[in-house]
């Protein structure tokens, strides 16, 4: 296993995958707090952290199937934010026999069609390089990073955006593997039991990907209030007290 990964905790495993543009401390105030009750996994995505960067296009699904089978586990509640909750809902069509619940934080959906107010925002932010500093001020101006920039870990949210900036110069590929057809067009076939939480401070197509989810068959949406996207570092208290109610339900 060539993926950097952190293991605290015992008992039922609980994997946790971090939101693009950031790490396995996306999860530094949840996971100690998972981990007074579960087995809990934290790990580097290919290409962030600690994990080696991809020579060739990453499949994230792939190197989630090869984590498990190295730490032994036959099934996990996958716990994934932004990206990593596109990755843990991928997972869960791809191999719905190795994940026990599926916690979603404010993620992304694979074939979900981007707003062209995104697509326009997304393109400023990349006309802003090879000026870093520029390019951190433009990918945080917006609504859904209102609340974590007047938050004492403002700085750590910097820190690991400013790595993966840095780290994404010696990625050799920035294209990835998803499994086809698209998740949107699955939802309907996903087995495990599904909680989605979301901020009230989240941009419009972040709001419009949770309402997709819905059509999973056992799904419940839960808001957290004066939260944003990054709702793992700012309510890691409340985040921490659905998942448990949930995963011991």
């Amino acid at each position: 296993m060539d993926l950097y990964y952190e293991v605290s905790g015992s008992g039922k495993p609980v994997v946790l995958l971090h939101s693009g543009g950031a790490d396995l401390r996306d999860w530094t105030y949840v996971a100690p707090l998972l981990a007074q009750h579960y087995k809990v996994v934290a790990f580097d995505g290919r290409g962030a952290g600690k994990s080696p960067s991809p020579l060739e296009p990453a499949n994230y699904v792939a190197d989630l199937l090869a984590l498990l089978d190295h730490l032994g586990f036959e099934k996990a509640a996958l716990v994934g934010h932004s990206m990593g909750g596109r990755i843990a809902a991928d997972f869960a069509l791809e191999c719905p026999d190795r994940v026990s619940e599926l916690v979603l934080v404010g993620p992304s959906l694979s074939g979900f069609n981007l707003s062209q107010e995104f697509q326009d925002w997304m393109q400023w932010i990349n006309e802003a390089f090879p000026d870093i500093d520029k390019v951190i001020e433009r990918s945080f101006d917006a609504p859904s990073y209102r609340i974590i920039k007047s938050s004492e870990h403002w700085e750590l949210m910097l820190d690991m955006f400013r790595h993966h900036l840095k780290k994404t110069s010696e990625w050799g590929s920035f294209e990835s593997i998803w499994p086809e057809p698209p998740a949107i067009e699955r939802l309907g076939e996903l087995v495990p039991r599904t909680m989605l939480l979301i901020g009230d401070e989240e941009l419009p197509d972040n709001v419009r990907m949770a309402e997709c989810y819905r059509e999973i068959p056992d799904f419940r949406l839960v808001t957290v209030p004066g939260a944003d996207h990054m709702v793992t570092l700012t309510h890691p208290d409340e985040l921490c007290r659905h998942i448990i109610r949930f995963l011991g339900e």
